[in-house]
C-alpha cells in the first residue's frame, strides 16, 4: 500500500493583532472566570457531579502570567502552520498558537467543515486572557479555555500506526503540572481525522485533571448529540438540568433559538456511543466521536440577542458570519475536575470527519438517522480498535522537530528526573524564562534581577517553594518566596516575606504592589491604595529601559493603582497617577473607560459622557464583565449604545 498521508509547513498570513508581551506583574488576583454556581444549585445535582464540580477549582493563575497587552489593530501577519493532509481530508494547524486546527477541509466535497475565522484577533477569555476564536483548540488545566490559547507547543513528525506519520503536539501544562500530548494522524483514504490525546501525571501525587476539545463551526446548523437532557448553564451563574431539544418555547438545538449566551452540557446515557455533531439545511456537517473516556458534550451558543451578536462582531471583521461550538470533555460538565491518580495516565482517541444526514423531523428520528450515518462510515469498534493502534505508538520519539514550545518542561523534568518517553522536553529549550529557577536548582540560590527588565516570573509549586525557604533570604528571593506562599494560601507568611524584604529592596514597586495585592483582597482600600500610590512613584523615579515590557508594566500598575485609588475616594492621587502615563497609553480603550471613571468621580458628567460619544474599544474587555454597562448607567437613563452591549445575559 502506497502511503500518501504528508505532513509539511507552510505560511498562512491573516490581519492579525499584536499580542504584545505578556504582563509583567504576578496574577495575584485570578481573572473573573464566569463557569461558577450558585451553592443552591449543587444539592440538586448527581453526586458524582457535585462532589467533581467542588474538587479543586482554580484559584489562582500563578505560575502563568495574564495576558493582556494585545490590542486591536489588524494588519497582515505570517503564521507558521502544519499541515497533515491525505487524499481525502486536509488539516492546517497553528503550532505556535496552541496546537489550533484552524481549518478542517474535505477535499472531494471542497467543505470547510470548521467555523474559519478570516482575521486573528485575541480577547479576554482564556483562564490567563488572550483567546482567539475558530477552529478546533485543546483545553487543558481548568475550567476555561486554556492558558496556552495563545503559547507555542512542541510539534514534530512522529511514526505512526499503519505505517503513517503523526503530527504530534505538547507541552507541559503549568496550573496543574501536567504533560500531555495531542497525536494527530491521517490513515490512508480515510474521511476522518484521528486525535490521539494522553495526559500523564508524572508526580506522587493525585492531581486535578480538565479535558474539553473545542469545535468552532457556523451558527447556521443544528446541532445533534445523543441525549434528551442538558444541563443548562447560562451567565446567571445557575445550572439547572432541561430537556433536549427545547424549552421554553424554542428548539436550543439550532444555536439561534437561545436569546443569550449559553452552555447546554449533554447528559448522554452511559450505554450510547459518544459524539456530537452540526448539520446545515442542507445536511451537511461535521461530527466528531471518540472512545468512551471522553463522555462529556456540549453546545456552547452566543444568543441572538445584542449583546452576542456584539461578542460575535468583536471577535472577527465585518462581513462574517456566526459560530457556535460543539465540545467534548471528561467530565459532563466543564465545572468539573477530575481526579488523575499518581504516576498514571488517561488517554482517548477522537475522530473528527465529515457527516450528511436529514436534520429535519422529530429529536428521536434526527438523532437516530444521524447515529446510523455515523455508525455507517465510522463504525464506534473502528474507533476503538484505532485507539488500540495508537498506544504502542504514544511513546514513540519524533523523528523530526516541526516547532518549540516554552522551556518549562525541560525545567520541570530536570529537578524531577521525570521519564516522559514520545514527549522530549530537551535542555535546549531552556532560556532566559528559566535561567534563574535553573541556577536555583543547581546551586541552592536565587540570582538576583539584571534590572533591566521587571522581574521574572515566579514558580509556586511546593517544591519550588521549599527551595525558596531554603536559599539565601534576598530581597528577590523574598518577593518570588511570598509569590510561593499567596498562591498556597498562606496570606499571612506571604505578606510578611514581602515586608520582610522591603527595608532593603531597590527596587520597591514590585513587593509594595503584592502587598498593596493583599490590603486590597482583605479589605484595606485605605492602605491598599496608599500603597499603590507608593509604587507608582517607585516605578516612575527608578531608572529602567523604555522597552514594552516596562510600558507594560506602567500601563498595569498605574490601571490598578488608579482602580485602588478610586475605590478608596482619593480622586486627586488617581489624578495624579493618570497624569503620569504617557499620552499615548492614555489613549488605550481600557484607559479611555478609566478616564470616564475618574471624570465621573471628579463630578465632571459631561466629560465623562464625551467619552462615550467619542468612542472607544476595550481590546481586554473580560468575557461577562459588564464594566461599560454600569458605568453608562450612573452617566445616564438612555439605553446602552450598541456598540457599548457585550451584555449575555438578562439585565
Amino acid at each position: 500500500m502506497v502511503v500518501v498521508t504528508t505532513i509539511r509547513r507552510e505560511v498562512l498570513t491573516l490581519p492579525a493583532a499584536d499580542l504584545g508581551p505578556d504582563n509583567p506583574l504576578p496574577a495575584l488576583r485570578p481573572l473573573d472566570e464566569m463557569h461558577h454556581i450558585d451553592d443552591r444549585d449543587k444539592a440538586d445535582l448527581p453526586r458524582d457531579m457535585a462532589r467533581q464540580i467542588g474538587y479543586a477549582p482554580l484559584t489562582s493563575l500563578l505560575p502563568v502570567r495574564v495576558r493582556d497587552c494585545y490590542g486591536r489593530d489588524r494588519v497582515p501577519r505570517p503564521l507558521d502552520t502544519l499541515v497533515i493532509e491525505n487524499d481525502r481530508l486536509r488539516a492546517t494547524v497553528l503550532p505556535g498558537l496552541g496546537g489550533r486546527i484552524v481549518s478542517l477541509l474535505h477535499k472531494p466535497t471542497r467543505r470547510e467543515l470548521l467555523y474559519r475565522n478570516p482575521v486573528l484577533q485575541p480577547a479576554n477569555f482564556a483562564l490567563n486572557g488572550a483567546w482567539y476564536s475558530g477552529g478546533i483548540e485543546w483545553n487543558i488545566g481548568a475550567t476555561g479555555h486554556t492558558t496556552l490559547s495563545c503559547a507555542p507547543l512542541h510539534a514534530a513528525r512522529v511514526p505512526g500506526p499503519d505505517g503513517t506519520d503523526m503530527l504530534r503536539l505538547w507541552e507541559w501544562e503549568r496550573l496543574r503540572d501536567l504533560p500531555f500530548q495531542v497525536d494527530l494522524w491521517l490513515p490512508d483514504g480515510s474521511d476522518f481525522l484521528y486525535v490521539g490525546v494522553r495526559v500523564r501525571n508524572p508526580h506522587e501525587r493525585p492531581v486535578p485533571a480538565y479535558w474539553w476539545s473545542n469545535i468552532a463551526v457556523p451558527e447556521e446548523c443544528r446541532v445533534l448529540a445523543p441525549a434528551s437532557e442538558a444541563y443548562h448553564f447560562g451567565y446567571e451563574r445557575r445550572l439547572r438540568r432541561v430537556p433536549v431539544p427545547a424549552y421554553d418555547g424554542a428548539d436550543r438545538t439550532y444555536p439561534l433559538g437561545s436569546p443569550y449566551a449559553a452552555d447546554y452540557f449533554y447528559d448522554v446515557p452511559a450505554r450510547r456511543r459518544p459524539w456530537i455533531a452540526t448539520l446545515d439545511e442542507n445536511g451537511h456537517g461535521l461530527v466528531q466521536t471518540s472512545t468512551d473516556g471522553l463522555r462529556g458534550r456540549k453546545l456552547f451558543v452566543w444568543g441572538h440577542l445584542p449583546g452576542g451578536r456584539r461578542w460575535q462582531q468583536w471577535l472577527t471583521e465585518p462581513g462574517t458570519g456566526g459560530y457556535c461550538e460543539i465540545q467534548a470533555g471528561l467530565a459532563r460538565t466543564q465545572l468539573e475536575h477530575v481526579r488523575l491518580e499518581e504516576h498514571s495516565e488517561v488517554t482517548w482517541l477522537e475522530a473528527y470527519g465529515p457527516l450528511d444526514a436529514d436534520p429535519e423531523g422529530g429529536w428521536d428520528a434526527v438523532v437516530g438517522r444521524a447515529e446510523a450515518r455515523l455508525e455507517a462510515v465510522l463504525p464506534a469498534a473502528d474507533v476503538d480498535a484505532a485507539h488500540s493502534a495508537w498506544l504502542p505508538h504514544a511513546d514513540t520519539e519524533p523523528t523530526e522537530t516541526l516547532a518549540a514550545g516554552s522551556g518549562w518542561g525541560a525545567l520541570e523534568v530536570l529537578r524531577g528526573g521525570f521519564e516522559l518517553p514520545g514527549t522530549p522536553f530537551p535542555e535546549a529549550t531552556l532560556g532566559a524564562q528559566q535561567e534563574p529557577w535553573l541556577a536555583l536548582l543547581r546551586t541552592g540560590a536565587l540570582p538576583g534581577p539584571s534590572g533591566e527588565r521587571p522581574p521574572g516570573e515566579s514558580l509556586v509549586a511546593p517544591h519550588w517553594r521549599d527551595m525558596l525557604e531554603t536559599a539565601p533570604a534576598r530581597p528577590h528571593t523574598e518577593y518570588h518566596l511570598g509569590v510561593a506562599q499567596w498562591h498556597a494560601g498562606d496570606r499571612a507568611q506571604a505578606v510578611r516575606s514581602w515586608e520582610r524584604a522591603l527595608p532593603l529592596a531597590v527596587p520597591r514597586w514590585p513587593l509594595l504592589r503584592c502587598l498593596a495585592v493583599a490590603d486590597r483582597e482583605g479589605g484595606h482600600a485605605e492602605r491598599a491604595a496608599e500603597r499603590y500610590a507608593e509604587a507608582f512613584d517607585d516605578l516612575c523615579r527608578e531608572p529602567h529601559g523604555d522597552g514594552p515590557e516596562w510600558a507594560a508594566v506602567t500601563a498595569a500598575l498605574g490601571r490598578e493603582a488608579i482602580e485602588a485609588l478610586l475605590a478608596a475616594g482619593r480622586t486627586e492621587a488617581a489624578r495624579a497617577v493618570w497624569e503620569r502615563l504617557l499620552p499615548e497609553m492614555r489613549e488605550r480603550g481600557r484607559f479611555r473607560l478609566i478616564e470616564a471613571a475618574l471624570l465621573l468621580a471628579e463630578g465632571r458628567t459631561s466629560e465623562a459622557r464625551a467619552v462615550f460619544d467619542a468612542g472607544f474599544e476595550v481590546a481586554d474587555l473580560r468575557e461577562g464583565d459588564e464594566v461599560i454597562g454600569r458605568l453608562w448607567a450612573r452617566l445616564t437613563d438612555e439605553p446602552l449604545p450598541e456598540r457599548y452591549d457585550f451584555r449575555m445575559r438578562p439585565s
